[in-house]
């Protein structure tokens, strides 16, 4: 079997570790002559896999003992509607930093519940930086306020967390959590779908403050309702087992690399080796102000468009796939998020001095 180097957004790649003990242990899971898909959630087994799982996070991430840890569904969009649902009252505003794609789309879902503020929209430059702090328009009235720390499509990651102390942070951290050290306790809510850094699409982790569970109100649907949800252990009704378990087994693995402080600095090298690459070339190009790259996404343009095509199917026949960029962007991209070797952004790295060369 020959691995090709995964760079597609999401679904990403996954530890080829995690993927092997998945597969060896699919058709009897802890030797008990089925699989984990196949298992009670009420039962023993799967209870004890999710408390190990959270105190796992709670360990990798520092959470402080008296936030919830929640493993929901719906991915990240379903949480574009349920925290201006529950953590706003009706007719309170909320604020919200736009920074790219996600965080646009997650301002339209909230503007459909709650009045929404944008108190900075970077779209006028490109979605290639972020507006300076000065030019916020915020005020003490909001609910929350809400940003993206890392927009997969245009690579623009924000580190460390704005000084916002005026109304809690609500982070969509989809493509961040688990790829450095964070500051959970500067944030109200974080949520973050899995399949970016933390399993197969169907889980999605949300690390929420006690006073913030406290404003959900009465009546909320169950599925939204993170109070109840963190009640019932995640388990209202019957959870998304398979990527629950994989995700156990991918914190395992974090633990393993030296936590997400041995991962973060891996990051750090990788994200490196690719933009000095780019930054070196005049054939290459990668417009984000480098105050602001991502570690996580890194776009980039060929100098003649016209080679695109055959840049990234001489790519895939070489096993580097998922370069493509997203199509509201054009270009390619290559997501290099935990799971990614260094040896993968090398090979990348190599293929692309090989194809400017024969250009």
């Amino acid at each position: 079997m020959n691995r090709i180097f995964n760079f597609s957004a999401g679904p990403a790649t996954l530890p080829q570790a995690v993927l092997e003990q998945a597969r060896d242990e699919l058709l009897d899971w802890q030797g008990r002559g089925l699989s984990v898909m196949e298992d009670s959630h009420r039962g023993r087994a799967f209870v004890e896999l999710a408390e190990r799982s959270e105190r796992d996070l709670r360990d990798l991430l520092s959470i402080p003992d008296d936030y919830a840890v929640l493993f929901m569904q719906g991915g990240a969009t379903l949480q574009f509607t349920t925290a201006p649902m529950t953590l706003a009252r009706p007719g309170q505003g909320v604020d919200y930093l736009i920074t790219g794609h996600w965080g646009k789309k997650a301002a339209a879902e909230a503007a459909k519940l709650r009045p929404v503020r944008v108190v900075a929209d970077g779209e006028a430059l490109g979605y290639r930086s972020v507006p300076s702090e000065e030019e916020w328009d915020t005020g003490a009235d909001a609910a929350y306020l809400h940003y993206t720390a890392n927009e997969t499509l245009h690579g623009l990651e924000i580190d460390p967390p704005p000084d916002a102390d005026y109304a809690p942070l609500v982070c969509d951290m989809s493509s961040t959590l688990l790829s450095r050290p964070i500051p959970v306790e500067r944030f109200g809510l974080i949520y973050a779908c899995a399949q970016k850094n933390i399993g197969p699409a169907g889980v999605t982790v949300v690390i929420i403050r006690p006073d913030l569970i406290e404003r959900v109100p009465q009546g909320t649907p169950l599925a939204l309702n993170y109070r109840k949800i963190a009640a019932a252990g995640s388990m209202l009704n019957t959870p998304a087992t398979f990527p629950w378990y994989v995700a156990s087994l991918v914190f395992r693995w974090v633990a393993a690399q030296g936590g997400v402080a041995g991962l973060a600095e891996r990051n750090r090298r990788k994200a490196q080796l690719l933009y000095d690459h780019i930054d070196s070339s005049d054939f290459y190009a990668n417009p984000v102000d480098p105050r602001w790259r991502s570690w996580m996404n890194v776009p980039f343009t060929l100098a003649d468009p016209a080679l695109d095509a055959r840049f990234l199917k001489t790519a895939e026949e070489q096993g580097l796939y998922g370069l493509k960029g997203h199509r509201a962007v054009g270009g390619m991209r290559a997501s290099i998020y935990n799971a990614m070797p260094e040896d993968g952004v090398q090979a990348l790295v190599s293929f692309m001095g090989e194809f400017e060369r024969a250009a």
